[in-house]
C-alpha cells in the first residue's frame, strides 16, 4: 500500500477540524480515543498493582480504592496522584510489547503536565521536553504527561507522530525532496501556513490541539534540535552526501493508558538504534532511499541482486550513523548491544516474578537478525496494561512507534 493512500484519511479528518468545513467531514470536532470514562475494574487493577510493587507507599489500599470509586461515581473519571501517574508511565515503558529497549524503564524521566491546558503553554512544555531529553547528546529517556481525556472533555493532543519530523516536498516530476512519508502532512501545514525552506532535512512544525481550540500551528525552534551530519570512518565523500539526522526519537501521537485513564498526549523518548536511521529511515524506498547512491559511490555492481550491494551498501550506511553519533558524543546504541541488553531485561522481569510481553518481529533487528541472541527465542504477546497505543484516527497520520524497535521508519 503507497503510504500516502493511508495518511489521506487521517489528513481529512485533521483538515475538517482546522477549517471546520462539513463537506471535508460530518463532525469536525475533536477526536476522542473513547468516552472519557475511566474503567473501574481496570483502575483497582492498577492501584493494587502499584500498592504491590511499592509496599512503602503512603496511605491505605482501601482507602485509596475507595476513593477511587467515588470519585468515578461523581465525575466519570478519577486523578492519579504523582506517584501513580510516574509508575504507571514506568510500567507502560515495561509492557511495551514491541520496544527493544526496556532495561532501563524504571529510569525514565516523567514530567507531569496535566495543568498545562493552552496551546501555546504545551507548546513550550514540547520545547522543554526537547531540550532536557536531548541533553546535549546525553539522552534521557522522558515522557511528558498532559490532561487526560474526561468525560465530554477529551485532553490535548498532537498530530504530528514525532516532535521532530522532516518535509517531504512533492516536485513537477513527481519526486520528493526530503522525507517522501511526510509529503501529504507537508502539504497540509504549507496550507495552514508554514513557510517552508524546501530543502531535504527541514522540521516540520507541531500541529497542536485541545478541547476548546482548533489545530493550531507552532515552530520547532532550530535551536532545540539537535542534528547529526553523516560522515563515515573510511568514505571521505560520504559528508559530501549532505545527509543528517536528528538525536531525539520523540514519539507524540502514542495515547498512554493507566489504570483506566487515557492520556492522549503523552510524548516520550529514549535514543536511537542504529538501525532504526541507517536501515529505515534512510533506506526504505518510500523514505530517502539512500541504498541505490551508496553502492553507486561505493562503485559496487548494481546489475544483480546475488552481488549482495544492497547488503553491502546497508552496512556501510549503518557504520556511518554509528560512527557520526559517537563523533558528535550523541548517545546511541547498536543492535547486537541493545539485543543482549534486553535478554538481561527479559531475565530480571523472570526474577521479579514478571512475564514479558514482546512481538518478535519488532525485537529482532533488521540486519543481521539472524546472528543476534534475540532472534532465537519466542515471546509472550500478551497486551498488558499500562501501556501505549496508537488510537485509529491516528494510526495512520503518523507512524510513530517505540524509539528503540527497529520498526520504527
Amino acid at each position: 500500500m503507497n503510504p500516502s493512500d493511508t495518511l489521506t484519511e487521517p489528513l481529512t479528518r485533521l483538515r475538517a477540524a482546522i477549517t471546520g468545513c462539513p463537506h471535508d467531514h460530518p463532525n469536525p470536532g475533536p477526536v476522542t480515543s473513547g468516552t472519557g470514562r475511566a474503567d473501574l475494574a481496570e483502575a483497582e487493577d492498577f492501584v493494587r498493582r502499584h500498592h504491590r510493587e511499592h509496599p512503602d507507599q503512603p496511605g491505605p489500599l482501601l482507602a485509596r480504592l475507595l476513593e477511587i470509586r467515588r470519585q468515578i461515581h461523581e465525575t466519570g473519571t478519577y486523578r492519579h496522584t504523582h506517584d501513580e501517574l510516574v509508575f504507571g508511565a514506568r510500567v507502560a515503558w515495561r509492557n511495551s510489547s514491541r520496544c527493544i529497549g526496556r532495561l532501563y524503564w524504571h529510569s525514565l524521566r516523567v514530567l507531569d503536565l496535566r495543568d498545562a491546558t493552552a496551546p501555546e503553554e504545551i507548546h513550550q512544555h514540547l520545547i522543554t521536553h526537547l531540550r532536557e531529553g536531548t541533553n546535549g547528546g546525553r539522552i534521557r529517556p522522558t515522557i511528558s504527561v498532559f490532561a487526560p481525556d474526561a468525560p465530554g472533555r477529551p485532553g490535548p493532543r498532537v498530530w504530528n507522530d514525532q516532535l521532530i519530523r522532516y518535509a517531504g516536498y512533492r516536485q513537477s516530476d513527481g519526486s520528493v525532496v526530503g522525507d517522501p512519508a511526510y509529503a501529504e502532512f507537508t502539504e497540509l501545514v504549507s496550507r495552514m501556513g508554514w513557510n517552508a525552506p524546501g530543502g531535504p532535512f527541514d522540521v516540520l512544525p507541531l500541529i497542536i490541539s485541545t478541547h476548546d481550540t482548533k489545530p493550531q500551528l507552532f515552530d520547532v525552534p532550530a535551536d532545540d534540535v539537535l542534528e547529526v551530519p553523516l560522515s563515515h570512518p573510511e568514505h571521505a565523500w560520504f559528508a559530501e552526501l549532505g545527509v543528517r539526522w536528528h538525536a531525539l526519537p520523540a514519539i507524540s501521537n502514542m495515547r498512554l493508558r493507566i489504570g483506566g485513564i487515557d492520556y492522549p498526549l503523552a510524548p516520550f523518548n529514549g535514543w536511537y538504534m542504529g538501525t532504526e536511521i541507517g536501515a529505515r529511515n534512510l533506506v526504505d524506498e518510500d523514505r530517502y532511499d539512500l541504498l541505490p547512491l551508496i553502492a553507486a559511490r561505493l562503485g559496487l555492481d548494481t546489475g544483480s541482486e546475488t552481488t549482495l550491494w544492497r547488503d553491502r551498501a546497508l552496512v556501510e550506511l549503518n557504520v556511518a550513523v554509528l560512527h557520526s553519533f559517537a563523533e558528535a558524543g550523541v548517545k546511541i546504541s547498536d543492535h547486537h548491544t541493545e539485543s543482549r541488553r534486553f535478554l538481561t531485561h527479559v531475565e530480571k522481569e523472570r526474577r521479579a516474578g514478571r512475564t514479558v510481553p514482546a512481538d518478535w518481529t519488532w525485537i529482532v533487528p533488521p540486519v543481521s537478525g539472524g546472528i543476534t541472541p534475540v532472534f532465537h527465542r519466542t515471546y509472550d504477546q500478551a497486551d498488558q496494561r499500562p501501556n501505549f497505543y496508537l488510537d485509529p484516527e491516528r494510526r495512520e497520520l503518523g507512524r510513530g512507534r517505540c524509539p528503540y524497535s527497529h520498526a520504527q521508519p
